[in-house]
Protein backbone atom coordinates (compact mmCIF):
# COMPACT_ATOMS: atom_id res chain seq x y z
CA UNK A 1 0.00 0.00 0.00
CA UNK A 2 1.47 3.54 -0.78
CA UNK A 3 1.52 6.30 1.30
CA UNK A 4 -1.34 7.93 -0.72
CA UNK A 5 -3.81 5.26 -0.30
CA UNK A 6 -4.02 5.34 3.78
CA UNK A 7 -5.32 7.69 5.97
CA UNK A 8 -4.66 7.76 9.84
CA UNK A 9 -7.35 8.01 12.48
CA UNK A 10 -6.50 8.95 16.13
CA UNK A 11 -8.42 8.11 18.39
CA UNK A 12 -9.05 7.88 22.08
CA UNK A 13 -10.19 5.37 24.75
CA UNK A 14 -10.05 4.26 28.38
CA UNK A 15 -8.84 0.45 29.28
CA UNK A 16 -9.40 -0.68 32.84
CA UNK A 17 -8.56 3.08 33.90
CA UNK A 18 -6.63 3.56 31.72
CA UNK A 19 -6.14 6.33 28.89
CA UNK A 20 -4.90 5.34 25.89
CA UNK A 21 -4.10 6.19 22.05
CA UNK A 22 -4.55 4.08 19.11
CA UNK A 23 -3.88 4.68 15.45
CA UNK A 24 -6.40 3.48 13.05
CA UNK A 25 -5.02 2.96 9.27
CA UNK A 26 -8.16 3.34 6.80
CA UNK A 27 -7.85 2.34 3.07
CA UNK A 28 -8.95 5.84 1.38
CA UNK A 29 -10.67 3.59 -1.47
CA UNK A 30 -12.41 1.23 0.11
CA UNK A 31 -12.90 2.50 3.47
CA UNK A 32 -12.10 -0.64 5.32
CA UNK A 33 -9.30 -0.57 8.45
CA UNK A 34 -6.07 -2.27 7.93
CA UNK A 35 -3.23 -2.97 10.15
CA UNK A 36 0.06 -0.03 9.76
CA UNK A 37 3.00 -2.11 8.43
CA UNK A 38 5.69 -2.42 10.97
CA UNK A 39 9.32 -2.75 10.92
CA UNK A 40 11.31 -3.43 14.19
CA UNK A 41 14.54 -2.55 14.73
CA UNK A 42 16.95 -4.45 17.27
CA UNK A 43 19.55 -2.21 18.75
CA UNK A 44 18.22 0.93 17.00
CA UNK A 45 19.51 3.92 18.54
CA UNK A 46 23.20 4.28 17.17
CA UNK A 47 24.40 5.69 13.76
CA UNK A 48 23.19 3.77 11.88
CA UNK A 49 19.86 2.15 13.93
CA UNK A 50 18.75 6.48 13.86
CA UNK A 51 19.31 6.60 9.95
CA UNK A 52 17.31 3.98 9.71
CA UNK A 53 14.31 4.92 12.10
CA UNK A 54 14.35 7.93 10.09
CA UNK A 55 13.73 6.53 6.65
CA UNK A 56 11.27 4.02 7.56
CA UNK A 57 9.33 6.33 9.31
CA UNK A 58 9.44 8.66 5.94
CA UNK A 59 7.93 5.52 4.17
CA UNK A 60 4.80 5.25 7.16
CA UNK A 61 5.85 2.49 8.97
CA UNK A 62 5.09 1.73 12.70
CA UNK A 63 8.78 0.96 13.72
CA UNK A 64 9.28 -0.52 17.05
CA UNK A 65 12.89 -0.47 19.11
CA UNK A 66 14.20 -3.03 21.18
CA UNK A 67 17.25 -1.48 22.98
CA UNK A 68 18.96 -1.03 26.65
CA UNK A 69 17.42 2.53 26.03
CA UNK A 70 14.68 3.35 29.00
CA UNK A 71 11.78 4.78 26.28
CA UNK A 72 12.55 1.23 23.80
CA UNK A 73 11.34 -2.45 24.62
CA UNK A 74 13.88 -4.10 27.35
CA UNK A 75 16.28 -6.92 26.62
CA UNK A 76 14.56 -8.93 29.13
CA UNK A 77 11.16 -7.85 28.35
CA UNK A 78 10.51 -10.98 26.24
CA UNK A 79 6.74 -10.79 26.10
CA UNK A 80 6.59 -7.06 24.86
CA UNK A 81 9.30 -8.39 22.67
CA UNK A 82 7.43 -11.16 21.27
CA UNK A 83 4.11 -8.78 20.82
CA UNK A 84 5.95 -6.40 18.77
CA UNK A 85 7.36 -8.79 16.19
CA UNK A 86 3.91 -10.46 15.91
CA UNK A 87 2.53 -9.03 11.82
CA UNK A 88 5.84 -7.31 12.15
CA UNK A 89 7.13 -7.30 7.87
CA UNK A 90 10.87 -7.58 8.75
CA UNK A 91 13.15 -7.91 11.97
CA UNK A 92 16.46 -5.72 11.42
CA UNK A 93 19.12 -6.69 14.00
CA UNK A 94 21.71 -4.04 15.13
CA UNK A 95 22.44 -4.98 18.48
CA UNK A 96 26.23 -5.08 19.57
CA UNK A 97 28.67 -3.08 21.79
CA UNK A 98 30.90 -0.89 19.79
CA UNK A 99 34.25 -2.63 19.01
CA UNK A 100 35.84 1.01 19.19
CA UNK A 101 37.51 -0.10 22.67
CA UNK A 102 40.64 -1.69 24.17
CA UNK A 103 40.46 -5.83 23.88
CA UNK A 104 40.75 -6.78 27.04
CA UNK A 105 38.96 -9.67 29.12
CA UNK A 106 35.71 -8.02 30.65
CA UNK A 107 35.25 -5.69 26.94
CA UNK A 108 35.99 -8.72 24.73
CA UNK A 109 33.06 -10.71 26.76
CA UNK A 110 30.55 -8.20 26.30
CA UNK A 111 31.47 -7.98 22.60
CA UNK A 112 30.23 -11.34 21.75
CA UNK A 113 27.31 -11.33 24.44
CA UNK A 114 25.85 -8.59 23.01
CA UNK A 115 25.99 -9.83 19.91
CA UNK A 116 25.12 -13.75 20.55
CA UNK A 117 22.79 -13.77 23.43
CA UNK A 118 20.64 -10.64 21.71
CA UNK A 119 20.21 -12.85 18.66
CA UNK A 120 19.08 -15.63 20.44
CA UNK A 121 16.60 -13.85 22.46
CA UNK A 122 15.16 -13.08 19.04
CA UNK A 123 15.37 -15.90 17.32
CA UNK A 124 13.73 -17.29 20.51
CA UNK A 125 10.79 -15.06 20.57
CA UNK A 126 10.11 -15.53 16.54
CA UNK A 127 9.56 -19.13 17.66
CA UNK A 128 6.90 -18.21 19.54
CA UNK A 129 5.17 -16.19 17.19
CA UNK A 130 1.47 -17.05 15.35
CA UNK A 131 2.71 -14.42 12.59
CA UNK A 132 6.38 -13.78 12.84
CA UNK A 133 8.42 -11.10 10.68
CA UNK A 134 8.36 -12.22 6.90
CA UNK A 135 12.03 -11.21 6.97
CA UNK A 136 15.05 -11.17 9.65
CA UNK A 137 18.00 -9.60 8.75
CA UNK A 138 20.72 -9.57 10.87
CA UNK A 139 24.15 -7.65 11.25
CA UNK A 140 26.76 -9.36 10.64
CA UNK A 141 30.84 -8.21 9.83
CA UNK A 142 33.34 -8.06 6.75
CA UNK A 143 35.85 -8.05 9.87
CA UNK A 144 34.98 -12.04 9.52
CA UNK A 145 37.62 -12.47 6.25
CA UNK A 146 41.18 -12.72 6.92
CA UNK A 147 43.59 -9.88 6.04
CA UNK A 148 43.67 -9.71 2.29
CA UNK A 149 45.90 -7.55 0.17
CA UNK A 150 46.33 -10.19 -2.07
CA UNK A 151 42.67 -10.74 -3.42
CA UNK A 152 39.11 -10.03 -2.55
CA UNK A 153 37.30 -11.70 -0.79
CA UNK A 154 33.87 -12.72 -1.78
CA UNK A 155 30.46 -14.71 -0.41
CA UNK A 156 31.91 -17.77 -2.03
CA UNK A 157 35.48 -17.39 -2.59
CA UNK A 158 36.29 -15.65 0.81
CA UNK A 159 38.73 -16.96 3.22
CA UNK A 160 37.54 -16.91 7.13
CA UNK A 161 40.57 -15.20 9.23
CA UNK A 162 41.21 -16.11 12.58
CA UNK A 163 41.77 -14.09 15.73
CA UNK A 164 39.00 -12.43 18.69
CA UNK A 165 37.45 -10.41 15.99
CA UNK A 166 36.71 -13.34 13.26
CA UNK A 167 35.44 -15.40 16.52
CA UNK A 168 33.37 -12.74 17.43
CA UNK A 169 31.34 -12.76 13.88
CA UNK A 170 31.57 -16.59 13.40
CA UNK A 171 29.75 -17.07 16.63
CA UNK A 172 27.21 -14.31 15.41
CA UNK A 173 26.50 -16.01 12.56
CA UNK A 174 26.22 -19.33 14.45
CA UNK A 175 23.70 -18.23 16.54
CA UNK A 176 21.87 -16.37 13.87
CA UNK A 177 21.16 -19.43 11.09
CA UNK A 178 21.19 -22.20 14.03
CA UNK A 179 17.43 -20.81 13.97
CA UNK A 180 15.35 -22.95 11.83
CA UNK A 181 12.45 -20.48 11.11
CA UNK A 182 10.21 -21.98 7.76
CA UNK A 183 7.99 -18.93 7.81
CA UNK A 184 10.90 -15.80 8.29
CA UNK A 185 13.68 -15.93 5.67
CA UNK A 186 16.95 -15.14 7.20
CA UNK A 187 19.54 -12.85 5.96
CA UNK A 188 23.39 -12.04 7.45
CA UNK A 189 24.75 -8.60 6.17
CA UNK A 190 28.50 -8.91 6.28
CA UNK A 191 28.85 -5.49 6.59
CA UNK A 192 32.03 -3.13 6.13
CA UNK A 193 32.76 0.09 7.67
CA UNK A 194 30.14 2.82 6.99
CA UNK A 195 30.42 5.99 6.22
CA UNK A 196 27.30 8.52 6.88
CA UNK A 197 26.94 12.23 7.30
CA UNK A 198 25.87 12.67 10.94
CA UNK A 199 28.34 9.95 12.82
CA UNK A 200 30.64 7.03 12.25
CA UNK A 201 34.01 6.46 11.77
CA UNK A 202 34.24 9.79 9.55
CA UNK A 203 34.33 12.08 11.91
CA UNK A 204 37.83 10.59 13.32
CA UNK A 205 39.07 10.79 10.06
CA UNK A 206 37.83 14.41 9.61
CA UNK A 207 39.51 15.32 12.67
CA UNK A 208 42.79 13.78 11.56
CA UNK A 209 43.32 15.56 8.37
CA UNK A 210 41.56 18.37 10.04
CA UNK A 211 44.54 18.45 12.71
CA UNK A 212 47.13 17.93 9.99
CA UNK A 213 47.71 14.28 10.38
CA UNK A 214 45.47 12.63 7.59
CA UNK A 215 48.73 11.11 5.73
CA UNK A 216 49.30 7.42 5.70
CA UNK A 217 48.78 5.23 8.59
CA UNK A 218 50.77 2.40 8.72
CA UNK A 219 51.76 0.64 5.52
CA UNK A 220 49.16 2.27 3.87
CA UNK A 221 48.97 -0.30 1.53
CA UNK A 222 45.89 -2.21 3.77
CA UNK A 223 42.52 -2.35 2.13
CA UNK A 224 39.40 -0.01 3.12
CA UNK A 225 36.30 -1.45 2.62
CA UNK A 226 33.34 0.85 3.12
CA UNK A 227 29.37 1.41 2.07
CA UNK A 228 27.64 4.58 2.54
CA UNK A 229 24.58 4.57 4.84
CA UNK A 230 22.38 5.31 2.48
CA UNK A 231 23.03 2.50 0.27
CA UNK A 232 23.31 -0.27 3.54
CA UNK A 233 19.25 0.66 3.45
CA UNK A 234 18.63 0.52 0.23
CA UNK A 235 20.45 -2.85 0.15
CA UNK A 236 17.90 -3.97 3.28
CA UNK A 237 14.57 -2.52 0.64
CA UNK A 238 16.58 -4.53 -1.97
CA UNK A 239 16.42 -7.21 -0.07
CA UNK A 240 13.16 -7.42 1.76
CA UNK A 241 11.47 -7.24 -1.91
CA UNK A 242 13.56 -10.14 -3.50
CA UNK A 243 11.55 -12.51 -1.25
CA UNK A 244 14.41 -15.63 -3.28
CA UNK A 245 16.94 -14.44 -1.73
CA UNK A 246 18.65 -15.48 1.54
CA UNK A 247 21.77 -16.45 3.32
CA UNK A 248 24.53 -14.40 3.95
CA UNK A 249 25.49 -11.10 1.70
CA UNK A 250 28.65 -9.06 1.99
CA UNK A 251 27.17 -5.27 2.33
CA UNK A 252 30.28 -2.95 0.49
CA UNK A 253 30.76 -1.45 -2.21
CA UNK A 254 32.30 -3.02 -4.87
CA UNK A 255 35.46 -0.57 -5.19
CA UNK A 256 37.49 -0.66 -2.00
CA UNK A 257 40.50 1.80 -1.88
CA UNK A 258 43.74 1.16 0.07
CA UNK A 259 44.25 3.58 3.39
CA UNK A 260 46.66 5.83 0.99
CA UNK A 261 43.58 6.36 -1.37
CA UNK A 262 41.54 6.47 1.66
CA UNK A 263 43.60 9.92 3.31
CA UNK A 264 44.05 11.11 0.01
CA UNK A 265 40.87 11.95 -1.02
CA UNK A 266 39.87 12.99 2.48
CA UNK A 267 42.14 15.85 2.37
CA UNK A 268 40.66 16.97 -0.85
CA UNK A 269 37.64 16.88 -0.20
CA UNK A 270 38.42 18.73 2.61
CA UNK A 271 40.49 20.68 0.69
CA UNK A 272 43.94 20.19 2.54
CA UNK A 273 47.06 19.59 0.50
CA UNK A 274 49.36 17.75 3.12
CA UNK A 275 49.07 15.70 6.07
CA UNK A 276 51.42 13.81 8.03
CA UNK A 277 52.00 9.94 8.34
CA UNK A 278 51.18 8.03 11.24
CA UNK A 279 53.51 4.75 11.75
CA UNK A 280 52.49 1.46 13.17
CA UNK A 281 54.61 2.09 16.64
CA UNK A 282 52.82 5.67 16.84
CA UNK A 283 49.52 4.20 15.87
CA UNK A 284 49.92 1.69 18.87
CA UNK A 285 51.02 4.10 21.03
CA UNK A 286 47.91 5.84 20.48
CA UNK A 287 45.07 3.44 20.61
CA UNK A 288 46.47 2.45 24.24
CA UNK A 289 45.57 6.42 25.14
CA UNK A 290 42.65 6.26 23.27
CA UNK A 291 41.47 3.05 24.09
CA UNK A 292 40.94 1.65 21.04
CA UNK A 293 42.60 -1.18 19.04
CA UNK A 294 44.73 -0.90 15.86
CA UNK A 295 43.08 -3.60 14.37
CA UNK A 296 40.67 -0.96 12.79
CA UNK A 297 43.02 1.07 10.76
CA UNK A 298 45.43 -1.42 9.84
CA UNK A 299 43.35 -4.50 9.13
CA UNK A 300 43.26 -5.05 5.01
CA UNK A 301 39.23 -5.61 4.48
CA UNK A 302 39.16 -6.55 0.67
CA UNK A 303 35.50 -7.04 0.45
CA UNK A 304 33.35 -7.23 -2.62
CA UNK A 305 29.46 -7.44 -2.49
CA UNK A 306 29.29 -10.36 -5.50
CA UNK A 307 25.80 -11.88 -4.56
CA UNK A 308 24.15 -8.60 -4.32
CA UNK A 309 25.82 -7.29 -7.62
CA UNK A 310 24.86 -10.52 -9.55
CA UNK A 311 21.27 -10.36 -8.22
CA UNK A 312 21.20 -7.08 -9.46
CA UNK A 313 21.72 -4.17 -7.23
CA UNK A 314 22.79 -0.56 -8.05
CA UNK A 315 25.10 1.04 -5.79
CA UNK A 316 24.21 4.82 -5.25
CA UNK A 317 28.00 5.42 -4.37
CA UNK A 318 29.92 3.19 -6.25
CA UNK A 319 33.42 5.75 -5.31
CA UNK A 320 34.63 6.90 -2.53
CA UNK A 321 35.08 10.38 -4.19
CA UNK A 322 31.40 10.47 -4.72
CA UNK A 323 30.63 9.70 -1.16
CA UNK A 324 33.04 11.79 0.36
CA UNK A 325 31.48 14.58 -2.06
CA UNK A 326 28.15 14.10 -0.62
CA UNK A 327 29.52 13.41 3.39
CA UNK A 328 31.79 16.56 3.55
CA UNK A 329 30.06 19.39 2.28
Amino acid sequence: MEKFDIIYVKYFTNISGLNLFFTQVINSESGEMCMRRKIILAGGTGFIGTFFQQKFRELDYDVKIISRQFSHIPWDDHPRIIDALEDAEMLINLAGKSVDCRYNEKNKEEILRSRTETTKILGNAILKCKNPPKLWINSSTATIYRHAEDRPMTEAEGEIGSGFSVNVAKEWEKAFFDFQLPSTRQIALRIAIVLGEHGGVIVPFKNLVRFGLGGVQGPGTQKFSWIHIEDIFDVIRFLQKREDLSGVFNCSSPNPVTNRELMSLLRKAMNRNFGLPTPKWMLEAGAVLMKTETELILKSRWVIPERLEKEGYVFTYRKLEDALKQIIK
